[in-house]
């Protein structure tokens, strides 16, 4: 997704469906800890705004994002509806960058496709810490609220059976 000139902030609450009994797992990186922590409280925040209770959200740490994959893999087994996968990697100077984004990538879309939980990819992959910090709470919005809309939705996608 494209986010130049659109602030991933915005939505409209009359368009969200119900979020009664739905029961969401939030998995978070410790690594680039501010911009995680600023994703994460971009979701929770807009799950509750949303009407979500408190106690139907799930978190759990990993220590990086190349860790998402099995946390969101355990946060599948433990009676939630749908997991929000929260990390963030910045191009450094080495390969390093190239194989963690892949790996990720393709990891949560195995989730995705194994599993009957789907996990909501929410994981910055910027040039920079200033791309970053425009994109979790930034000029751009927060990609946190992105994905905890988008987790409502398939959260009720996967209810209706569809």
């Amino acid at each position: 997704m494209i986010t130049k000139n659109k602030n991933l902030s915005n939505y409209d609450k009359a368009t969200i469906p119900s979020v009664k009994n739905i029961r969401f797992g939030i998995v978070v990186s410790e690594w680039n800890a501010v911009i995680t922590e600023g994703l994460f409280q971009g979701a929770h925040d807009t799950l509750i705004d949303c009407g979500v209770a408190l106690s139907d959200i799930v978190r759990c740490n990993v220590p990086g994002s190349f860790e998402l994959i099995y946390g969101s893999k355990k946060m599948q087994n433990c009676d939630v509806d749908v997991v929000i996968a929260i990390g963030c990697v910045i191009q450094g100077e080495t390969k390093h960058f190239d194989f963690v984004c892949e790996g990720v990538t393709q990891g949560i879309k195995d989730l995705n496709v194994l599993n009957d939980t789907p996990v909501v990819f929410c994981v910055l992959t910027d040039n920079n810490i200033e791309q970053s910090i425009a994109r979790s709470g930034g000029k751009h919005g927060n990609k946190g609220i992105e994905a905890a809309i988008t987790a409502i939705k398939m959260a009720t996608l996967r209810r209706n059976n569809l």
